[in-house]
């Protein structure tokens, strides 16, 4: 495996958490009622997953590695951009969220955000398969992707953050709300 295996395999899990928050804004939307616990386990992933694992592994290793030849800088550039985007309405969520859990009605605007999320989410992981598709042709060698591989694999916290946090998908995913 590697480097960019494991970050397409990471967009893997995105694509599931993303079809859950679909489902979410769509039955807040429609005045369903979910319970509040489920929405604070998706901010927990957007935190915990997407921003310190994915985000991280992209910002600190990847990016810098195909940056490092002076080639794709623009596009490193946008991503980044918009990395801190996907921040602002994470933020966003909690901030509705907490008020929602503190007696406010905030569901929509709670679903707006996670609606917003989501159509951000689709495009940028759309950009970024293009990006490691460039970067895997033109740029990284085959030592580099399992140097990198092999730095993502070493920091043991991450690879066991990364299982709690398929276990939450997967937590979600068998909840009564998303299957029906």
């Amino acid at each position: 495996m590697s480097a960019t295996d494991t970050l397409r395999e990471d967009h893997k899990q995105i694509r599931r958490l993303d079809k859950i928050i679909i489902k979410c804004y769509t039955e807040l939307y429609t005045g369903k009622d979910i319970p509040l616990s489920d929405i604070n386990k998706i901010t927990v992933i957007i935190e915990e997953f997407l921003d310190s694992i994915h985000y991280s592994r992209e910002e600190d290793s990847y990016f810098p590695c195909v940056a490092s030849y002076d080639h794709l800088k623009q596009e490193i550039r946008g991503l980044l951009i918009e990395h801190e985007f996907s921040r602002r309405i994470a933020l966003q969520i909690k901030k509705y969220l907490k008020k929602w859990n503190e007696g406010d009605d905030a569901r929509e605007p709670v679903a707006r955000y996670l609606k917003t999320y989501s159509v951000y989410l689709m495009d940028h992981m759309t950009k970024e398969e293009k990006f490691f598709d460039e970067a895997e042709a033109e740029v990284l060698s085959k030592e580099e992707e399992y140097d990198m591989y092999d730095q993502f694999k070493s920091v043991m916290s991450i690879s066991k953050k990364m299982e709690d946090m398929i276990k939450e998908i997967e937590y979600l995913e068998n909840q009564s709300w998303v299957k029906n």
